[in-house]
């Protein structure tokens, strides 16, 4: 594979990665401007990110066992083609509840280039280099919410109003399943010995989660990676509502705070030439669960304003683009024939987690960004703890083994 096709190959990847990050955040701008619309609340309108997540969530476990059965692009252009379509729909909605209707649609079919983009990357590039690719898949991601948010800003206060974000996102949709007709390889062969009968993928599901190592990083890669959504839900309406920050101002705050995965994603790819993914996911979860005490415990006692609070979540944000990469690369690591039912399942847990965790905040509303901020600063929390306790349990077997071969030589 010459430079210039791996190049391809990756800006393809990464295209399909953006996919429902752009459906996340382009909309996050006109929140406000969607519950006055729809005669609603803000907390009802977050409720149609939550269907997102949970879309996502269902959805890459339906297109797991279709991949590893029909191949990848088939299903690919499915999901996108059900995209496209409910991406218009979503633009004219006229109540909260057909817009949440209508994004768990648009979920169940963008989440098929999330799901088919991380089995690609396991098809194409060899063991050794897929942390490598996920992290410039992660930088490629990281460039969206630099962009998304803004132009989400800048249309929403527009004459096209909302509506327009949803137009633009079906337009990005269709020029994506153009890329992946003319650019993108197929992958792994279709296999039509991979049963697609219920009990069947329940099995094959189960394989994949009876391997240790994928389970423990799926966990940890998917809990602590829910930080972001936390602050996803939150943002609007701590920077737009409390601190009173334009619609434009917030795409710009949204854009400085993506340089934090964008940096830490550049110093991911050195990272990976001296360090195993072990060792810096490691490093990170500490990191961001120091600046996480300081970022809750100012916001609690009412230390930042708006500018120190994007200041102390940059810092914050920063571990990001080490943490999910790694995670994803270790936890599909020890698969072929089930990459993509493995693929799903790390998918759909991450999006699942990241839906509770946006749910979470919505109903912790009080008006203070506390509850964004603590649903971040859990997160990590919680994946620190997995990753400790899978090395203390790795410490005590290690213990029993080495008593148990000193019984044994004695015996002898």
């Amino acid at each position: 594979m010459t430079r210039k096709e791996y190049s391809v190959i990756v800006l393809v990847l990464g295209a399909l990665c953006t996919v429902s990050p752009f459906s996340i955040d382009m909309y996050l701008p006109g929140f406000p401007a969607i519950a006055k619309d729809l005669d609603t609340t803000i907390a009802e309108v977050q409720l149609s990110l939550t269907a997102y997540l949970v879309g996502i969530s269902v959805g890459q476990l339906i297109y797991g066992p279709l991949l590893d059965r029909y191949g990848r692009k088939i299903p690919l252009y499915g999901g996108m083609f059900i995209y496209v379509i409910t991406s218009l729909l979503c633009s004219l909605t006229t109540s909260v509840e057909q817009l949440i209707a209508m994004r768990f649609l648009q979920a169940i079919g963008g989440c098929a280039g999330l799901v088919s983009a991380q089995a690609l990357v396991r098809d194409i590039f060899p063991a050794n280099k897929t942390a490598q690719a996920f992290s410039l898949l992660t930088l490629v991601v990281a460039v969206s919410p630099m962009i998304a948010p803004t132009v989400g800003g800048y249309v929403t206060s527009s004459s096209f109003g909302w509506h327009g974000v949803f137009v633009i996102l079906a337009v990005i949709g269709a020029v994506i399943m153009i890329g992946i007709f003319f650019l993108l390889p197929d992958g792994r062969n279709p296999d039509p010995s991979y049963s697609l009968k219920p009990m069947a993928v329940a099995n094959n599901f189960f394989i994949v989660l009876r391997q240790p190592q994928f389970l423990v990083y799926m966990l940890v890669g998917g809990i602590a990676t829910s930080a972001s959504f936390a602050y996803i839900a939150g943002s609007a309406d701590v920077f737009i509502t409390i601190y009173h920050v334009s619609e434009q101002h917030y795409g710009w705050i949204f854009a400085f705070l993506a340089f934090a995965m964008i940096g830490s994603t550049q110093l991911n790819h050195v990272l990976l030439r001296k360090f195993k993914s072990e060792q810096i996911i490691k490093v990170a979860l500490y990191y961001q669960f120091t600046i996480g005490i300081i970022m809750t415990l100012g916001t609690w006692l009412q230390w930042y304003d708006a500018f120190w609070l994007v200041i102390v979540m940059f810092l914050f944000l920063c571990g990001h683009g080490l943490t999910g990469p790694n995670t994803s690369a270790l936890s599909l690591a020890p698969f072929v024939k089930h990459a993509g039912s493995a693929a799903a399942l790390m998918g759909s847990f991450r999006m699942a987690s990241g839906g509770i965790v946006s749910a979470l905040v919505s109903l912790g509303n009080n008006g203070t960004p506390l509850p964004m901020v603590l649903g971040m600063f859990m997160c990590i929390v919680v994946g620190l703890f997995i990753l400790l306790v899978r090395k203390i349990n790795k410490l005590y077997r290690a213990r029993q083994n080495k008593g148990k071969a000193a019984t044994i030589t004695w015996d002898l």
